[in-house]
């Protein structure tokens, strides 16, 4: 559970779990004007195909995506693959932490064993099961996507030292340093990655997220250099907690963080590079258009597809103003 303390101008003392509060207090500014926002398929489109693979990159690439996010465990031989629960049983016919697995015994596995689709009558079918998608190593997902498609690896594993070590030989191999940036929720990567001076980083994710819930909650801007790479989700259930000298107070919110004012505050030093998480309709993806958000993260890249097309016939943003 993550958790952030903050005072507001009064003294109040306010804890933000799991989530994320409206923005208010800061001037607020224009970025450049609605943009259509990249799309970056979540696991290459985990709503698609089954999530990680390279069935699924292939099905983001044909469906438009701009840049693929893949989420990179180590196998116990120390070779990077893809893949995002904690235990194989989540989406596969095996057991077991993807670490008590060599790469050759993980890229047997069917990756797509527990992905389901329903059909029009109703009846819902596994239809890689007699189709199977293995788990990938990184090395070939990078082959399989063209050089000028950005990626974005998400560090699951911990601790972060073995696992930068092995992504970083993998992009040194194949000079893809250049084409990947690296992100995580777990602020370790950040140390883990310090010495490797190609690496490109997202900030913290305690760092946005501070940022963002500063913003919110006292009107401050910290404002961050120029150029940082950030991403939050757009939208974010939470609770906050009011302590008081007898006790404490809770109250959930569903709220989101991206503002405009939350916006201008990141472009305070020069524009910062936005990814909302979590865009999953054509209402949030036209939003986060009118925001100003340079790119958006999507389970269906088959959806998103249809939702740029519309929007780019119609992009309306007065209704926001």
């Amino acid at each position: 559970m993550e958790n952030t303390m903050h005072r507001l101008a009064a003294g109040l003392c306010v804890m933000v779990m799991t989530g994320a509060l409206a923005g208010c207090g800061v001037a607020e500014a224009d970025r450049a004007g609605p943009r259509l926002p990249a799309i970056v398929a979540h696991r290459a489109g985990t709503a698609d195909y089954p999530e990680n693979t390279l069935r699924a990159i292939d099905g983001a690439l044909h469906n438009g995506a701009d840049r693929i996010w893949l989420t990179v465990q180590i196998s116990a031989d120390g070779v990077p693959v893809l893949y995002r629960p904690n235990d194989l049983s989540a989406l596969t016919p095996e057991r077991g932490p993807v670490s008590s697995r060599t790469a050759a015994e993980l890229t047997q596995i069917n990756a797509g064993w527990n992905f389901s689709t329903r059909l029009p009558n109703g009846e819902v079918v596994y239809p890689y099961r007699a189709n199977p998608t293995p788990i990938p190593t990184l090395d070939a997902a990078l082959a399989a996507i063209p050089a000028d498609v950005p990626v974005i690896l998400d560090m699951k594993a911990l601790p972060a030292e073995p696992q930068a070590r092995a992504v970083a030989n993998v992009l040194t191999a194949r000079g893809a340093w250049s084409r990947v940036l690296i992100y995580s929720t777990d602020a370790s990567y950040q140390k883990a990655f310090a010495g490797y001076r190609l690496a490109r980083m997202f900030e913290s994710r305690d760092a946005t997220r501070g940022r963002l819930l500063d913003v919110a909650l006292s009107g401050r801007c910290d404002a961050p250099d120029n150029g940082v790479w950030t991403a939050f989700e757009w939208q974010r259930d939470m609770q906050v907690i009011e302590t008081f000298t007898l006790g404490e107070g809770r109250s959930p919110v569903r709220a989101k963080l991206w503002t405009r004012a939350a916006l201008a505050c990141l472009d305070t030093n020069g524009p910062a590079h936005t990814i909302a998480i979590g865009i999953n309709s054509l209402d949030a993806y036209r939003e986060a258009g009118c925001l100003g958000i340079e790119a958006v993260l999507v389970d269906s890249p088959k959806n998103a597809r249809e939702w740029r097309a519309q929007t780019a016939q119609r992009f309306d943003c007065s209704a926001m103003r």
